[in-house]
């Protein structure tokens, strides 16, 4: 089938992240890009875990994908899928390429194996492995285990139409004949993701460029079952800022733990999205955006570099541009992520009406939180050092004068600034200086937001009650 008719077909994508660890953040760039494709067109986007490796494995692992997934709404369509529930199914795809003669026994050893790589790593000669059986005689076959190994083309080439590499040759006589079943009978990777890929009906392989020379080997056996190849694209890897690749001395490595960090998941997806693939000049854009503009033609070929600076503020942004209800569900699910105290309802009443004020300029939720300071504490109000020197005699005695001129008044900052101005003029000086001892009074220190988002926030008898216990 020609790659033109093959992207006519419905759109099926797939992420199959390895339940071995925590779930990187450049898998969650590569299920991003399956997501925003596939959701973009109208299609599925699947998830398979693939559990193969059973001593690796772990259903904690497998839990902190689907929890990295949900995080970064990365919705899949129907249940995850388990690659070891498939092993049947690969072992008979194993034994029906042998009976096409696509495939054959192999009865070589290990042993063997390695005693051959080793001679021929001592003689400098190409240490890829020419089992003796690929041509013997059946009669000839022993009582013994046997592993089952693809026939490979020797003569030729085999090109990969790649979407986003474009054409890469690779020489046939330079591909091994590969296990596609060990001699225990269990299925290996490069069968397995094959078959997985078939049967789910997935029409694009959207991966990391580090399985590239796999798709090379995988088309053999698409070839040999008389399957559709997929359309391949192999994104480049994400890299440190010092040009290697990412790792813990470069920051946090885990989906999980930029939640932890207080990263908001909208800023999450337009930086990932961004990282490695382009829109023109847009930097900032929503989710609806990526999903509308977002192909495989925009993936650059050159390795992506993290950039935490570029992060935050892009998460800044999206902070900004939320809508104050949803900003404080995102809010409260980090603190719980996080292991942190609950909101109470008077915190989250005062949090709303304030997040107005308290969304600017913020980059992650902590930042938020701590511009918020002021709507979370009770009384009495403790000042911090700094702020506690502006809190002098002098100044105790106007915020003490304060307080009857504000009891009766309208509770708007059109109204409170020039009363708050008339104040100060009166008591020989400026505005800054009656400023700071109110912002010590209110907040306990000295940056906060205005004093008039302040007072609104926290209402008439809080903000009076703050001033008389600070004079």
């Amino acid at each position: 089938m020609s790659a033109a008719r093959r992207e006519d077909r419905p759109v099926v994508t797939r992420i199959a992240p390895s339940p071995t660890g925590y779930m990187h953040i450049g898998t969650a760039r590569t299920a991003l890009f399956n997501w925003l494709f596939a959701r973009g067109r109208g299609g599925k986007f699947l998830l398979r875990i693939e559990d193969t490796d059973r001593e690796r494995s772990s259903p904690e692992a497998t839990a902190a994908i689907l929890k990295g997934m949900t995080w970064l709404g990365l919705d899949w369509d129907g249940e995850a899928v388990s690659q070891f529930d498939q092993k049947d199914r690969h072992a008979a795809v194993a034994h029906e390429m042998l009976a096409k003669g696509a495939a054959y026994k192999c009865f070589s050893t290990q042993e063997e194996i390695e005693a051959f790589r080793q001679a021929a790593t001592a003689e400098k000669r190409s240490t890829l492995f020419h089992s003796p059986w690929r041509d013997a005689d059946p009669a000839t076959h022993p009582d013994a285990p046997y592993a089952i190994r693809m026939k490979a083309p020797q003569t030729g080439e085999t090109v990969i139409d790649d979407k986003v590499q474009g054409a890469v040759t690779f020489r046939n006589d330079l591909l091994d004949d590969m296990i596609v079943l060990r001699s225990d009978g269990t299925p290996t990777y490069m069968l397995a993701v094959v078959v997985d890929d078939h049967d789910m009906g997935v029409t694009h392989v959207i991966r990391g460029d580090d399985h590239l020379a796999n798709a090379a080997r995988q088309t053999m056996v698409y070839d040999a079952m008389g399957w559709q190849v997929p359309v391949w694209a192999h994104i480049p890897l994400i890299f440190g800022p010092d040009g290697k690749k990412l790792s813990k001395r470069h920051g946090a490595t885990g989906v999980e733990e930029y939640q932890i960090m207080g990263y908001p998941a909208a800023g999450m997806r337009n930086y990932l999205t961004r990282l490695g693939w382009s829109h023109g000049d847009d930097e900032f854009f929503t989710t609806g955006q990526a999903l509308e503009w977002f192909n495989l033609e925009g993936i650059g070929r050159a390795t992506a570099r993290l950039d935490f600076k570029k992060l935050e503020n892009l998460c800044g942004q999206h902070i900004a541009a939320s809508d104050d209800a949803a900003l404080l569900h995102e809010l409260e699910a980090f603190l719980a992520a996080s292991g942190k105290t609950k909101l109470t309802s008077a915190q989250r009443h005062k949090l709303l009406a304030g997040m107005y004020c308290l969304k600017e300029r913020a980059k992650t939720f902590p930042e938020l939180i701590e511009k918020a300071e002021f709507a979370l504490n009770d009384r009495p109000v403790l000042p911090d050092v700094a702020s506690a020197k502006s809190l002098d005699v002098v100044s105790r005695g106007i915020l003490e004068t304060l307080p009857p001129r504000l009891q009766s008044v309208s509770w708007t900052k059109q109204t409170l600034e020039p009363i708050l101005t008339e104040h100060a003029a009166a008591n020989g000086i400026g505005f800054g200086k009656l400023a700071a001892p109110i912002r010590a009074a209110l907040a306990g220190r000295s940056a906060t937001p205005s004093v008039y988002d302040m007072m609104l926030v926290l209402g008439r008898d809080e903000t009076i009650a703050r001033l008389q216990d600070a004079a």
